[in-house]
């Protein structure tokens, strides 16, 4: 029998009303109240933002991946750095004593600058789980576009605060059609090493997975896999997992096995803020403005680049717009921040002399997700890691590569989900909207069918085999597939298209783009060990040459 039924189950004593009001439920009180009050009116963090008329050797544009390794390897060769992030510093604990609030019970610390919640599952046992919220600067941005909701991470530390921490390295046969201007001797020689080493990347105890409660959702998906003819991977991430042993055994505050991971982890997850930002810190040449957002970047009079940069609140008002001049500007505002930014820059006549190669050749990374329901003797456990440490390899036959991953409700729920990455070979552009004064992307929704056709190519072999079906209370009334969103944007600067096959921005010397922007909308694998790898290759080569 499947738990597709929400009728009473006589052996189980099972029913609809008992299932959506276990104690920690992603559906419990919190998730179906109103807005709490806002306890974070103001700014919670003193820092020391840029002057207005300052002059910087160099300016970054994000603290993301690409960003933190540009700015550690200028500081480290002796060049002063700026950093202005959009997003809050995230190093100060709320009123309930944490940094970062919880998946299943999100506030106004969860969105950025929403009034309601937008949650990837939106639906469970045909329930909303959107709530309302007080707008806010909130971690993550779910930003939509025409055809597609793309989920960032906003703060020091960018996308690296909200993601799952699966640290992959490609198949090294792969990466010709990632990246095919890039020589993959050195990648994989020198800058994947170095960026695993950077970002503290290590693969769970194998001996410990088998007897982890936390991990039973994970060896059941690897025993799925495995009897529909798939090979089960560990897959590397960034955790601490001596820490997660701890929160296991109840000697440390829990963190991972508390659900903590889509707005924020407050312990054990090696965020860019305990790894690079460290580091970056160290050096004492690096200074960091949050709440500072780039609007401007045109060429000086006197050389170099004048930056508006306007100063927000956490409302996300502009309290100042301060004027900065800037030496060399590297954009690393992400995938989207860095296109939209760029694409406005070319079409008001900022920066006239970028080609027609910018905005183009963004992608998904082929994301999509879903959910499958499991026979009612084959659990996948009330208590799940979120960190996920497996994935599914049918990238050569069919095209897709699955995470097996968490659903953290806290409470028991016969289900396993998946986000499958896929060979989606369609490719949207960024285009300046002049009326609207705003870059808009032309995804299609009908873009994703190649992707879930590759999904299908696990999961109907899986349900096959199991005498199992697709969950349809995760995205909508009556939805399989989670197509609506990815959380992996990539491309919209591509590398040696719309700058040369070092990130320097045609037109206009000393311009760069250091982020996920120049990867070509896929990485066959989750993208920011190829980000950051690819971000050390390219800041080498300029600090040999430019500098």
């Amino acid at each position: 029998m499947n738990h597709t039924s929400l009728k009473n189950d006589g052996r189980t004593g099972f029913s609809r009303r008992r299932f959506i009001t276990g104690t920690g439920s992603l559906l419990g009180a919190a998730a179906l109240a109103g807005p709490i009050p806002s306890a974070w009116a103001t700014p919670r963090t003193a820092a020391a933002p840029i002057a207005s008329g300052s002059r910087v050797p160099a300016l970054v544009i994000g603290t993301g991946y690409g960003g933190c390794v540009a700015a550690l390897r200028l500081a480290q060769a002796g060049t002063d750095v700026h950093m202005a992030e959009m997003g809050m510093a995230w190093d100060t604990p709320g009123p309930d004593g944490k940094i970062f609030a919880n998946t299943t019970r999100p506030d106004d610390r969860s969105f950025w600058l929403r009034t309601r919640t937008k949650q990837p599952l939106s639906n469970f046992l045909g329930f909303p789980l959107d709530r309302n919220v007080n707008r806010y600067t909130g971690i993550l941005d779910a930003e939509e576009f025409g055809g597609i909701t793309v989920y960032q991470g906003r703060g020091v530390g960018g996308g690296s605060l909200v993601n799952g921490g699966m640290a992959v390295t490609p198949r090294r046969e792969n990466f010709g059609a990632i990246l095919p201007t890039v020589d993959a001797e050195e990648m994989y020689s020198t800058y994947y090493p170095r960026a695993n080493s950077g970002l503290g990347v290590t693969t769970i105890d194998p001996a410990w997975f088998e007897e982890a409660d936390c991990y039973q959702y994970a060896r059941v998906g690897r025993k799925h896999a495995q009897r529909a003819g798939f090979p089960f991977l560990f897959v590397p991430a960034v955790y601490d997992w001596d820490y997660m042993k701890r929160e296991a055994a109840g000697t440390v505050p829990r963190s991972a096995l508390d659900g903590e991971i889509l707005y924020g982890n407050n312990h054990g997850k090696k965020s860019l803020q305990k790894t690079y930002i460290d580091r970056i810190r160290a050096t004492g040449r690096v200074t960091i403005s949050p709440l500072h957002k780039v609007t401007t970047v045109t060429p000086a009079p006197d050389g170099g680049y004048t930056v508006l940069i306007d100063q927000l609140d956490t409302t996300g008002r502009t309290t100042a717009t301060k004027t900065v001049t800037a030496d060399k500007v590297f954009f690393a505002a992400g995938s989207v921040g860095t296109s939209k930014l760029l694409v406005g820059l070319k079409a008001t006549g900022a920066l006239p002399l970028l080609n027609d190669e910018v905005g183009r050749g963004w992608g998904d990374n082929g994301n999509v997700m879903c959910g499958r329901a499991n026979h009612l003797w084959d659990p996948t456990g009330k208590l799940q890691a979120s960190i996920p440490t497996g994935g599914i390899d049918n990238w050569d036959a069919g095209g897709a590569f699955a995470e097996v991953a968490p659903l953290p409700t806290g409470i028991e729920t016969w289900a396993s989900f998946y986000l499958s990455i896929t060979k989606n070979p369609h490719r949207a552009r960024f285009t300046w909207n002049a009326a609207a004064g705003r870059a808009e992307l032309d995804w299609q929704t009908a873009w994703k069918q190649p992707s879930i056709d590759a999904a299908k190519t696990i999961f109907d072999r899986i349900n096959r085999k199991e005498g199992t079906i697709y969950r349809s209370d995760l995205f909508g009334v009556h939805k399989i597939w989670g197509d609506h969103l990815t959380y992996h944007p990539l491309g919209g600067a591509v590398l040696d298209k719309a700058t040369d096959n070092y990130g320097r921005l045609h037109g206009h010397p000393g311009l760069y783009v250091i982020d996920g922007a120049l990867i070509p909308g896929n990485t066959s694998v989750n993208p920011f060990v190829t980000i950051t790898a690819l971000a050390e290759r390219n800041i080498e080569r300029i600090i040999a040459t430019d500098l």
